[in-house]
């Protein structure tokens, strides 16, 4: 056949999700064309009058992808009126899921938009935490969501990448005595910032720990007390410059600091 047939893509949102199934269908009549036109975003009960009206005097088939209840119902009811052909693209999916999870669907048009915007706010934010982990780029630090600073082994790394997931930009400086830090993290908003410490015990522990994977001896300077309390008076210090508050992660998950974290950076956005 080298008929031209028409399908008419109806949708609350962009349409993408019928125009690929469309096409997928009429991928296996082989030698037939298919036009697709759009009828995208419609939002009335007259949107639906018209594509119903064009679709009668084509010929044509409608392929839907509408969530909204009274726009659905009334183009079932409308087509039914006028014997146009129409297709509900999803509603057999979202009976399936109904029946079988017993949830209710949303009834919201654009939520795979949504979905796709979401995915790639969040890799966006863990190519950032990732560029600017561990001091590695430091001019940067203005454009970050939050900015975690703390002596070595405070979980900067970790909570840095459990907060890209949430899609919140997070950069992390070590503070280490005999390095100063960078110009760029005293211009940082200090509603930005997070000082993260640890008990000298603790810390003692997890780095006796880090030597001993590495294959090295508990006397490297990195694991002794004296050291350990050196870092903590130059990063308390560091911090009061600062002006930012201060979390002991001490005996906290990543799960639970990043909580604390998220409800300061919140109470702060609100008091804006």
């Amino acid at each position: 056949m080298t008929n031209k047939e028409t399908v008419y893509v109806v949708s609350d949102s962009v349409g993408e999700t019928a125009e690929i199934m469309v096409k997928a269908v009429a991928s296996q009549f082989f030698g037939r064309e298919v036009n697709i036109k759009h009828f995208s975003y419609v939002e009335n009960t007259q949107d639906i009058n018209n594509v119903i009206t064009a679709s009668k005097y084509s010929n044509s088939i409608i392929a839907y992808t509408i969530v909204l209840e009274g726009l659905k119902h009334h183009l079932d009811a409308k087509a039914h009126q006028e014997e146009v052909v129409v297709v509900d693209l999803m509603q057999p999916l979202l009976d399936a899921f109904t029946k079988k999870f017993n949830i209710e669907p949303r009834r919201q048009p654009g939520q795979m938009r949504k979905l796709d915007e979401d995915y790639f706010k969040r890799v966006e934010a863990i190519e950032f935490a990732v560029k600017y982990d561990d001091g590695q780029e430091v001019w940067g630090l203005k454009h970050a969501d939050i900015v975690l600073v703390g002596v070595s082994r405070t979980s900067k790394t970790p909570l840095s990448m459990y907060l890209a997931n949430k899609q919140y930009k997070v950069a992390n400086i070590p503070l280490i005595p005999e390095v100063p830090p960078p110009q760029e993290l005293f211009n940082v908003p200090r509603k930005k910032c997070i000082g993260l410490m640890i008990s000298p015990e603790k810390l003692y522990e997890i780095r006796k720990e880090r030597l001993k994977s590495l294959g090295l001896t508990n006397s490297a300077n990195y694991a002794s007390l004296d050291r350990i309390f050196d870092e903590m008076t130059s990063a308390e210090n560091i911090m009061k410059r600062i002006g930012c508050p201060v979390i002991d992660v001490s005996n906290k998950a990543i799960e639970e600091t990043a909580d604390i974290i998220l409800s300061i950076i919140n109470k702060r956005e609100s008091f804006k």
